[in-house]
């Protein structure tokens, strides 16, 4: 059966930091999704996943405790713990730059952009952070905008996290610089960690769709679930995150967003060949089930072309 792993990286805004949102009125809009119409962020997630039996990671990014204060990354934490759900790390190092007591130095957008030695410094006090605030010690991790390379997973192994799962193919070299080829499809042991790639299909000749929510069609994802599912793969990562339910100015709910998140749930649920998990509950041994290259779904040109009519509609209507 393919494991699915359904993560959401749950952060708040630094953009809307600078533009000067309130810690409150940023977690509003951010985390839980509020806007005129209600909340669609993750307690709305949740609802989905919880009415079809699911489970779902959600990556928290502890780093704007620098700023906002540790009390913040506690009110994330707490409804997601509250609901069953999975808690893991995530890290966006843009925070730094505005923080009043810095651990480190440098400043950078991306972990691969710091040594070795900050990283760990990094990695620690998050991993720390995230427990203060009630989880549990993480297992697993995945770098802010894709944005690790090896040095991440050697920190992450000499910190004792066993999962990473920062490797995106269409973001290979820039900002993703992880030393693994770009058909790597299925869970490897790398560097002491045990790499879980972000899922995809071929859109196009040569061209790779990532499983996000808002990258693929509900058709795309249905279909590459499907020939997931029916191929064997030991593992399926699907991405969102916390305000992608929004319309880009966060002022109202984006219907076609929401819409495929709805599909993707329910093709999970009703799948046989298909089953959630959390990392707590993943085995690493999934690692020598089938193999390094297992196809992503191939590419079809009508499927694409409807996704891109879908997309301009939705972006027409909704942004």
């Amino acid at each position: 059966m393919t494991k699915v792993l359904v993560t959401i990286d749950t952060e708040l805004s630094a953009l809307l930091y600078q533009r000067g949102m309130s810690a409150q009125a940023n977690l509003d809009s951010s985390i839980h999704g509020k806007c005129d119409a209600g909340a669609f962020g993750i307690g709305w997630q949740m609802d989905q996943l919880d009415s079809r039996g699911l489970k779902g990671v959600f990556f928290v990014d502890p780093l704007p405790a620098l700023v906002y204060g540790e009390a913040l990354i506690s009110d994330i934490v707490g409804p997601i713990l509250a609901r069953g759900h999975d808690v893991q790390l995530h890290v966006h190092t843009e925070w730094l730059e505005w923080a009043t007591q810095s651990p480190i130095e440098q400043r950078g957008h991306n972990l691969a952009d710091f040594s070795l030695d900050d990283q760990m410094t990094l990695i620690r006090l998050a991993a720390e952070i995230l427990e203060r605030a009630g989880a549990p010690r993480p297992v697993a991790f995945r770098a802010g905008n894709y944005g690790a390379d090896d040095n991440s997973l050697r920190a992450l192994a000499t910190l004792g996290l066993r999962w990473d799962t920062s490797f995106n193919a269409p973001f290979t070299y820039s900002p993703c610089r992880i030393n693994l080829p770009r058909d790597q499809t299925s869970p490897c042991k790398h560097l002491g960690i045990i790499e879980l790639p972000v899922s995809g299909i071929w859109d196009r000749l040569q061209h790779i769709r990532p499983a996000q929510i808002c990258a693929m069609s509900a058709r795309e994802m249905r279909e590459a679930l499907d020939h997931a599912g029916k191929s064997g793969h030991a593992a399926f990562v699907i991405v969102t995150h916390s305000f992608e339910m929004l319309s880009r100015d966060r002022a109202r709910p984006n219907r076609s967003v929401m819409s495929r998140f709805e599909s993707m749930c329910r093709v999970i649920a009703d799948h046989p060949g298909l089953h959630t998990s959390t990392f707590a509950e993943l085995d690493p041994d999934i690692i020598n089930c089938g193999t390094a290259t297992q196809p992503r779904l191939a590419h079809n040109l009508w499927r694409t072309g409807l996704r891109m009519v879908e997309q301009a509609l939705a972006t027409w209507r909704y942004e």
